[in-house]
């Protein structure tokens, strides 16, 4: 069995509209939401042993936070530029790619490529993957090689909005 948890990098600042997509960093929001969903993560005990995230400030900022929260050292994180804006053929490919040891990878990236791998390999539809947003997908697989379409079933699908609308993670 295998685990995987896709991560959307948090709420990005358009302040400087002269800044290049790839440089966007974190809005206040997106900085604090990645804090509260890694802590939600940590609080569900997910550890994964690889962590594979898109280059682009926002994402990588996004990543590190999560890391933070759940004990992953920011040196074990593989910043990956096929990521970047990739389609799920290219995720697909990437993750692919992971060695068996490796039970559990989160990967963090950008939609609208990440909402369609979902959809692709997860058992059930989702619209969007808000900002932010987790999914954590179980694999019956025993190598990462066989990865593909419904292939997985869905753990749990949470996101910022959501947690805020239940009054937040327990003890904040």
């Amino acid at each position: 069995m295998k685990r995987l948890t896709l991560v959307r990098h948090a709420k990005s600042s358009w302040k400087d509209p002269e800044c290049a997509d790839f440089d966007r960093p974190l809005a206040k929001r997106g900085r604090s939401d990645a804090q509260t969903m890694g802590r939600l993560l940590a609080e569900r005990g997910e550890r994964p042993s690889l962590a594979i995230s898109s280059p682009a400030r926002r994402a990588r900022a996004t990543m590190k936070r999560i890391a933070r929260e759940i004990g992953i050292p920011e040196n074990a994180i593989v910043w990956d530029g096929r990521l970047y804006h990739a389609e799920p053929s290219a995720l697909l490919a990437v993750i692919r790619e992971t060695g068996c040891f490796h039970e559990h990878v989160m990967v963090c990236g950008h939609n609208p490529g990440l909402t369609d791998f979902c959809n692709l390999v997860g058992d059930s539809y989702i619209d969007n993957l808000p900002t932010c947003g987790v999914i954590s997908i179980d694999c019956s697989l025993e190598k990462w090689q066989d990865l593909g379409a419904a292939s997985g079933s869905v753990r749990f699908f949470e996101y910022p909005k959501k947690i805020r609308s239940i009054g937040g993670l327990p003890g904040q």
